[in-house]
């Protein structure tokens, strides 16, 4: 593996009237990074965070922000996101499109964040591989984003591993259905970040959970 395995708790799954307590809960178990889902109700059908939320996360933890834009205009609000606290911002290549794509990814690299690249389940990353290239993450959504606790969709696999191939050293993230039946999978098609929601939140024992899916790239 490029980096070792890393898992990222998704506060998708999170207990929203007690965050501060479980981002202190994550910190307890070992993750070293969140994730956090932004959806905008029109991209995807759930409306979830704004920057605001995001600055409230920052005054209350330390660990790096990994900050999901699931948006249609994910470029008006990289800035405000960056001002918030977030450490890496990922968009979608299918919000931005081919013909804006090197524009948007100096745009977020601007900001000082971290940038990521996203895929939709059905989004070939193959064709995106000269701008994957410039990034510092590519996402693979394996679920149709939009909701948590959805199943693993398996035909993401041949991408990961195509992308994995052609680019050795980039991070790559899997994000939907990330659990102890599918860590092994992903990690064995070149996965290194594992964004987490109800595997990690819902285990009795997170901080064991945790240990475990790192050792898996071990």
């Amino acid at each position: 593996m490029p980096h070792p395995v890393r898992v990222l708790p998704s506060l998708l799954s999170a207990d929203f009237a007690h965050l501060a307590d479980e981002l202190a809960r994550c910190a307890a178990a070992g993750a070293k990074s969140l994730h956090v889902d932004v959806m905008d109700a029109h991209f995807v059908p759930n409306l979830t965070i704004g920057p605001f939320i995001v600055e409230a996360m920052r005054r209350s933890t330390d660990l790096h922000l990994d900050v999901h834009l699931m948006m249609t205009d994910p470029l008006r609000y990289v800035d405000d996101f960056r001002k918030a606290g977030a450490d890496a911002i990922t968009i979608h290549v299918e919000a931005v499109g081919p013909r804006s794509m090197a524009q948007a990814i100096d745009r977020v690299r601007a900001t000082g964040a971290q940038v990521g690249l996203a895929f939709n389940p059905d989004t070939n990353p193959e064709l995106w591989l000269p701008h994957l290239a410039r990034v510092d993450l590519a996402m693979f959504m394996t679920v149709y984003p939009g909701f948590g606790g959805q199943a693993f969709i398996p035909q993401v696999r041949p991408y990961i591993r195509a992308v994995r191939a052609a680019l050795p050293n980039l991070a790559i993230q899997v994000d939907g259905g990330i659990n102890r039946e599918t860590i092994p999978l992903v990690i064995a098609d070149g996965a290194d970040r594992l964004g987490c929601g109800n595997a990690f939140f819902k285990d009795k024992d997170p901080a064991g959970f945790l240990a475990w899916a790192e050792a898996q790239g071990t």
